[in-house]
C-alpha cells in the first residue's frame, strides 16, 4: 500500500527497507539497538530503582505502567513506563497529557519533565518491540485515526527518539492551559509529528539515528542547542522548509489538519 507523498516520492514498508539497506543489514541495526539497550539498562539501573521506589512511595501504587501500543505493520505491544498519574485514572481522561494535567502526581510531573518515565522502554527495544529511533508508538484509538498518509508511521519499529520527539520534548507545556488538549494536540502537534515522522522513514540511516540519539541527549542538557542542531541537519538532509521551520521553535506554531501537506508550504507569521 502506498502512504504519502513526502519530498516527492511515495512511502511505504518497501521503502523502508530499502532504505535500511542502503546503509546497513537489519540484523546489524537490531544488533546495535540490543546492546544500547542493554547498556542503557545497566548504567541507568540505579535512577531506575530510585525512580521506581519514589513512584511507590507517594501513593502506594505500582511505579509501572503498562499500555497497549501500535507496533511495526500495526501490531501490538505492551509498552512499559514509570507510572505518572494517579492509580486508576489511566484509561479515563484525554489522550493527551498537559503539564498541568490534574492526572499527574507530583512525583510524575517531575519525571516527565525530565524524560525519565520512559526510561523502562529500554526494555521494550531490548525484546524487539522498539527501536532506539523510529516515530512514537500511539494508542490504538490514535492509530485508528490515522489518514492514509500517517499510516506511514507503521512501516518501522517505533522509537524511543526520533525527529518529532526532539522537536516536541516540550508537548505537555505546550498544551499547559488548554480547555481541550486532544484538540490542541491534533491540530498543534499531531500534523508536524507525522510529516516529521514521515520524512525520517524516507531518509532513515544508520549515521542519521546517531545523529538524533546526540541530538536528543543535547535537548536535554540545553534545549536551543539541540533544536539547532535539528534544523542544520533538517537542511543538510534537504527536507522541505516547512519542517526545517518547525524544528527551530521560534515561531508560534500554525493549526494545520494532519498530516502537513508538504507540497502546499504553510504559511509562517
Amino acid at each position: 500500500m502506498k502512504f504519502a507523498w513526502i519530498a516527492g516520492r511515495h512511502i511505504d514498508a518497501t521503502t523502508a527497507r530499502a532504505n535500511d539497506a542502503k546503509v546497513s543489514t537489519l540484523e546489524f541495526r537490531r544488533s546495535f539497538d540490543v546492546a544500547a539497550a542493554f547498556v542503557g539498562l545497566t548504567v541507568c539501573a540505579p535512577v531506575l530503582a530510585a525512580a521506581m521506589v519514589a513512584v511507590w512511595f507517594s501513593d502506594g501504587g505500582a511505579p509501572l505502567f503498562f499500555q497497549a501500543r501500535v507496533g511495526k505493520d500495526g501490531l501490538p505491544f505492551r509498552l512499559v513506563k514509570l507510572r505518572t498519574m494517579v492509580v486508576g485514572t489511566g484509561r479515563c481522561g484525554t489522550n493527551s497529557t498537559a503539564a498541568d494535567d490534574p492526572r499527574l502526581t507530583r512525583v510524575g510531573r517531575w519525571l516527565r519533565a525530565n524524560k525519565l518515565d520512559e526510561l523502562p522502554q529500554l526494555w521494550n527495544i531490548l525484546v524487539g518491540d522498539m527501536a532506539l529511533v523510529g516515530p512514537r508508538p500511539q494508542i490504538e484509538s490514535e492509530v485508528q485515526r490515522y489518514t492514509e498518509a500517517e499510516r506511514g508511521l507503521l512501516a518501522l519499529r517505533p522509537g524511543m527518539t526520533d525527529f518529532a520527539s526532539i522537536v516536541f520534548a516540550d508537548e505537555s507545556a505546550i498544551l499547559r492551559y488548554s480547555d481541550d488538549p486532544d484538540r490542541d494536540y491534533d491540530l498543534l502537534i499531531r500534523p508536524w509529528k507525522s510529516g516529521l515522522g514521515l520524512y525520517y522513514v524516507t531518509v532513515r540511516s544508520v549515521g542519521l539515528d546517531l545523529a538524533l540519539i546526540v541530538l536528543t541527549i543535547a535537548v536535554c542538557v540545553w534545549r536551543p542547542l539541540g533544536l539547532r542542531g535539528l534544523s542544520w541537519l533538517l537542511r543538510r538532509l534537504d527536507a522541505p522548509d516547512d519542517l526545517v521551520m518547525v524544528a527551530r521553535r521560534d515561531q508560534p506554531l500554525r493549526a494545520v489538519t494532519p498530516p502537513i501537506p508538504l507540497s502546499a508550504p504553510v504559511s509562517w507569521p
